[in-house]
C-alpha cells in the first residue's frame, strides 16, 4: 500500500468517526438540556473521573454541546466498539443506558 492509500484510508476513519459524534451530540438535544454526566446537587462531572482520571465540577455547568471531556468520552468509545467489531450505537440514549463506562 501506498502513502497516500494509508493517508487517505487514516482520514476516511477520522471522517466516520466525527460523523458519529456529531450525530451523538445531535440525537443528545433531542433527549436532554443538560448533560446527563452531571451532577446537579455537587456540579460535578461524573465522566471527568473516567476520562481525565481526576474528579472535578463542571466547568460548564452541565452543558454539553462542544464539551471536551464529552468528546473525549465519545471518541473513546467509538474506538471501544470498532476494535471490538461491535455495532455503534445509533442514538445517544443507547450510550447512556449502556452497564459500563469505558
Amino acid at each position: 500500500m501506498t502513502r497516500d492509500a494509508e493517508a487517505s484510508m487514516k482520514t476516511q476513519e477520522e471522517d466516520a468517526e466525527r460523523r458519529w459524534i456529531a450525530l451523538m451530540m445531535k440525537t443528545a438535544r433531542k433527549y436532554h438540556k443538560l448533560c446527563p454526566y452531571f451532577d446537579k446537587k455537587t456540579a460535578q462531572c461524573l465522566l471527568m473521573a473516567t476520562v481525565e482520571g481526576r474528579v472535578g465540577k463542571c466547568d460548564r455547568d452541565g452543558r454539553y454541546d462542544g464539551c471536551p471531556i464529552l468528546i473525549k468520552f465519545l471518541e473513546k468509545l467509538y474506538r471501544y466498539h470498532v476494535e471490538r467489531g461491535k455495532v455503534l450505537p445509533r442514538d445517544f440514549q443507547d450510550v447512556v443506558n449502556q452497564a459500563f463506562i469505558i
